[in-house]
């Protein structure tokens, strides 16, 4: 299958290859004003896609594990849908990388031989691609179709921050950085929405796969991501080209240098104060077995489930971290006919 059909919609194919070895290496592919359809097209693709994955297939999952409430449902399925999504691009992304100088998270390769302005087809693609996903993961965000949670400015700040990142990277070619900084938050998501995926349905997984999480968030997000912030100190200057040339499209200099530092230490920042987030519910978890999330939205309504009876003790997890809604935890006591409202009140 050659790389058209592989690849739809890739357009500014270079016709020359660049050399590996001894031989031509793989097809490389330019830039242009094209790439924004085919980022806008798989923008319209993956809301599609992610309606129909959680209509006929996440839905019935959720049905089967005893989320009967549409609001539960519909989390659990933001939740898992997501992991799907990660279970796909963080390989994708790794096997992306592997092919480029940036493997394994070199930051000495973000600058040698700059500026990149071609690439392989696969590298394009996933590039592209990945663009449209958080575009509309934006849009969903900005359209209200989800329930706003209380940290909503954050995740605003956030996605302003990525898709900046986003567009600048590719535009004033720091791809390399950009897909170390893909891979990252892709492989940490997968780990931060399995951990809520199986909290929403009583794993008892859940307590070891928070753990799990946990490391690979400060691995992936902060260890890694700061080497990417420090490279900006010790090698954006002194490895490649350090000028300002429009013609040559040669842009790392100066003012390149602030821009990325400014949005990566955003980046970081927000990181940071989920990271807070997670340590707390950690905490919370180990100590009192709680899995409150203070800075989440409640809905009492959707939470209260009756079996028999006697209204159950009903938990909403934690969901506040940069995916899902609901958090707090809430508990019910009376009957069903003649009960009187549930009453919140904290667990400790």
């Amino acid at each position: 299958m050659g790389e058209p059909e592989l690849y739809p919609l890739l357009h500014y194919g270079t016709g020359a290859a660049a050399n590996k070895g001894d031989g031509p290496g793989p097809r490389q592919y330019g830039k242009g004003p094209w790439d924004v359809a085919l980022v806008a097209f798989y923008t319209i693709v993956l809301a599609f896609t992610r309606e129909f994955i959680s209509q006929e297939i996440l839905r019935p999952l959720a049905l089967h594990y005893g989320l009967k409430s549409r609001g539960k449902q519909a989390r659990f399925m933001e939740q898992t849908y997501t992991v799907l999504y990660c279970l796909l691009l963080g390989p994708a992304g790794l096997y992306v990388m592997s092919r480029t100088p940036v493997w394994y998270f070199d930051t000495r390769g973000m600058y040698e031989a700059f500026p990149h302005k071609t690439h392989e087809a696969c590298f394009k693609f996933y590039y592209l691609f990945q663009a449209a996903y958080w575009l509309h993961q934006a849009l969903v965000m900005l359209l209200g179709l989800e329930k706003r949670r209380k940290d909503f400015r954050e995740l605003v700040a956030h996605h302003i921050v990525t898709v900046a990142l986003i567009a600048l990277s590719y535009r004033f070619h720091f791809t390399y950085m950009g897909i170390a900084v893909y891979t990252t938050h892709d492989i940490s998501d997968m780990f931060l929405a399995g951990s809520k995926a199986l909290n929403y349905i009583d794993s008892p997984m859940v307590g070891p796969f928070y753990g799990v999480f946990v490391c690979a968030w400060i691995y992936l997000r902060h260890y890694l991501n700061l080497r990417i912030i420090a490279s900006l100190f010790t090698e954006f200057r002194s490895v490649g080209p350090y000028e300002l040339d429009w013609e040559a499209e040669q842009y790392k200099c100066l003012l390149s240098n602030v821009i990325t530092f400014v949005l990566l230490a955003a980046l970081q920042a927000l990181n940071l104060f989920w990271l807070y987030c997670v340590l707390r519910n950690g905490y919370k978890f180990v100590v009192y077995k709680s899995r409150k999330d203070d800075r989440s939205e409640e809905s009492e309504g959707e939470e209260v489930e009756r079996y028999g009876g006697d209204v159950k003790e009903s938990l909403v997890h934690f969901d506040a971290l940069p995916h899902g809604n609901e958090g707090n935890m809430i508990k019910t006591a009376g009957k069903v006919n003649g009960a009187p409202s549930p009453r919140k009140r904290d667990v400790q």
